[in-house]
């Protein structure tokens, strides 16, 4: 049988650089030796799921039809590793000094209609940016009505985003949650969902989902208070990774937050942000130099 034949085949090096070189020249995510297994892994799977047989016709298909099968081979082959209120020091910072920090800020300047935007850039299939919104209303608690609160949620798989937007989770993925969390939070399925929770409609409410490469334009207009950008800088090249920094710079509020992941760095662009805490840098609040891409 076809699907028996090609799990016996190797990733020729050739057709490896094809898939690192094309993943790279579309998303700027880096991809090397150490990911080798990985990318046979995936790349073993799609060939099934097109009913092909070998790993070159594949990379034919993609060279010849790359508009039609770019968005599918990009979901297929990128990574989503996440959890709810992963890098839990995150959010307790956020929740004990930044949103409090916020609401001073907005209260002092007597705004109108005082408001917070965050983003998490990288929002694979929901649970980081469910996590800023429970952390929001934690924080904020009967405050909440008086704002205008907006959590935008990018990646650039579509498939993990339409998960993170339905906001269905298996049980398994909120155990360790503490319970007043889980049942303020969530709402447990009945029947045949019986092993699913669904994130409940305030939480949802707060977070708009859109399909962003992040080489790409950025469409959005305003500034953000706090940018989530965890877990993925490591994937892109030195350059990718100076150009991104200076781009999430310019769209931070003045005295905002850039939030990283455990393993990741600003390099060079240290100078332009003070510490925070555990990978996290915030922006000076009154910004006269530019930063150079």
């Amino acid at each position: 049988m076809a699907d028996e034949r090609h799990e016996d085949h190797s990733l020729s090096t050739k057709e490896f650089k094809f898939v690192c070189e094309y993943v790279h020249s579309t998303t700027g995510i880096l991809l090397n030796e150490s990911k080798r297994e990985m990318v046979y892994r995936r790349f073993s799977r799609i060939i099934r799921e097109r009913k092909l047989d070998s790993f070159s016709d594949y990379c034919h298909l993609l060279q010849t039809k790359s508009e039609e099968e770019e968005n599918y081979f990009i979901n297929a082959i990128t990574t989503n590793l996440t959890s709810f209120f992963r890098e839990k020091h995150h959010f307790d910072y956020l929740q004990e000094h930044e949103i409090p920090k916020i609401i001073a800020r907005e209260n002092k300047a007597q705004a109108q209609k005082k408001s917070i935007r965050i983003w998490s850039s990288a929002s694979s299939t929901g649970e980081e940016p469910y996590s800023i919104a429970i952390t929001l209303l934690e924080a904020m608690q009967s405050q909440l009505p008086q704002w205008d609160v907006k959590i935008l949620a990018t990646d650039i798989d579509s498939n993990v985003l339409a998960k993170g937007a339905a906001g269905i989770y298996d049980n398994s993925r909120i155990e360790d949650l503490p319970k007043e969390i889980q049942q303020q939070y969530f709402i447990q399925g009945t029947g045949a969902n019986s092993k699913n929770v669904k994130v409940s409609k305030q939480i949802r409410d707060l977070i708009t989902f859109k399909q962003l490469n992040l080489l790409h334009e950025w469409p959005m207009k305003g500034l953000f208070d706090v940018i989530f950008c965890r877990n993925v800088i490591i994937y892109f090249d030195k350059p990718t990774q100076q150009e991104l920094f200076a781009r999430y710079y310019e769209y931070i509020k003045p005295g905002g937050l850039l939030i990283l992941g455990h393993s990741e760095n600003l390099g060079a662009y240290q100078k332009y942000f003070s510490n925070g805490g555990r990978t996290v840098f915030r922006k000076p609040a009154l910004c006269n130099q530019v930063v150079e891409g």
